[in-house]
């Protein structure tokens, strides 16, 4: 994509760099005419992501980072602080939202193969996002300091010692001493209201990217048929948000508690172990596969490796009779079945560490790496053989 510095130069001392920011790359942005609803998933998880933001600062007011305080601060913010509580469930709820909203996003990365065609760094910038927001959300559900939060706190970062030769002292700089205690939630809500302002920085550095490789298109071919972003796509956006808003709002007034764990409504107590420890749901599916190794050190290996493939898929050599993602049947069949292994996942993941639950994990585990190792390499291989048989016949 070349780029005039002259015309922007000028531009930008004509209207002033804000304005010739906004025309260039919101109103003016020349966007595929043949854009859907799921295209819309990434600006939605902006609009959630800034929500949190504002929310977390007004929390930030009230909450009192000490392990003696934290739980009852949490509760005078419920209780004592004007409209507070919807402050607390806008900001829990808002979570699953923004997770909800990546999943779909990468969701349809997949099925149209968005990491193909030289896009890499473009997909990368968006993975980096992802896990950067799986540490500030960890983070976040240890702080209200309830009986989940202490107990998975402890888990996930125990899971730090099986590193060698450094894992022990890893863990021991996390905790700030032996055990997780007062210095360790401290550390945790520091990481956790700075951890934004990097995902900020990503966050531009991806949509710079995307606007540098240009946006793809359902039929993932080159098209000239174009226009404006605005109004065409700001209203279509403006739509699905307000779908999306209604959603969260109903869970925010109406079911606040439905995706929060009971036992985190009981303080903290280290000699109380609870029944069943179990993440958030969004992180279910990379806790299933971590439960699916015998060994801790296999399970965490599987669980790292689990995000780290996502990296990978750009990697892979791009064959130039590849069919577009939407015509091809095959690739659709299996992404398909990658969205019922993950969901499967999900499931398993809130159940015992019991069988048959661990035996589907193990099995499903398998299969998820099958479809990113095995699969995704292997299709357009498996679509150039039933081209060539459909042209001979």
């Amino acid at each position: 994509m070349k780029i005039n510095f002259t015309d922007n130069k000028l531009k930008i001392k004509k209207n002033g760099i804000f304005k010739t920011i906004l025309e260039n790359h919101l109103i003016y942005y020349p966007t595929p005419a043949n854009f859907n609803y799921s295209y819309s998933f990434g600006s939605l998880v902006g609009l959630f992501f800034s929500m949190q933001i504002i929310t977390g600062v007004f929390l930030a007011m009230h909450y009192s980072a000490d392990i003696d305080l934290a739980f009852r601060s949490v509760h005078h913010i419920m209780e004592d602080v004007n409209n507070g509580y919807i402050f607390r469930y806008a900001h829990a709820n808002g979570a699953s939202m923004i997770f909800a909203l990546l999943y779909l996003h990468m969701a349809r990365g997949l099925f149209y193969r968005s990491y193909l065609y030289d896009r890499k760094y473009l997909w990368w910038s968006g993975m980096i996002i992802f896990v950067l927001m799986m540490g500030t959300a960890f983070i976040g559900y240890v702080l209200p300091w309830g009986q989940m939060s202490y107990w998975g706190a402890t888990v996930i970062t125990s899971l730090l010692t099986t590193i060698p030769v450094i894992g022990e002292d890893m863990a021991m700089w996390i905790w700030g001493g032996f055990s997780i205690s007062n210095a360790t939630l401290v550390r945790f809500y520091s990481a956790h209201y700075l951890l934004p302002f990097l995902i900020v920085g990503v966050i531009l550095a991806h949509l710079t990217i995307l606007h540098l490789v240009t946006s793809t298109n359902p039929l993932q071919i080159p098209t000239t048929d174009k226009v404006s972003f605005h109004p065409y796509f700001t209203f279509k956006d403006l739509f699905i948000f307000t779908v999306v808003l209604t959603v969260f709002f109903y869970l925010v007034f109406f079911q606040p508690n439905l995706l929060g764990h009971p036992d985190n409504f009981i303080a903290a107590n280290p000699s109380l172990t609870p029944m069943h420890i179990v993440p958030e749901w969004y992180f279910l599916p990379f806790y299933a596969i971590l439960r699916a190794c015998p060994e801790k050190i296999g399970g965490v290996c599987s669980m790292g490796l689990a995000i780290v493939v996502w990296f990978i898929i750009p990697l892979y050599k791009t064959p130039t009779y590849l069919l577009p993602g939407q015509v091809s049947e095959i690739h659709k069949v299996f992404v398909c079945l990658f969205y019922a292994i993950f969901a499967i996942l999900m499931f398993l993941g809130m159940k015992g560490a019991i069988d048959p639950y661990v035996t589907g994990s193990r099995v499903c585990s398998v299969l998820y790496f099958i479809y990113f190792l095995v699969i995704i390499p292997g299709v357009p291989y498996a679509e150039k053989y039933m081209m060539k048989k459909g042209c001979h016949n």
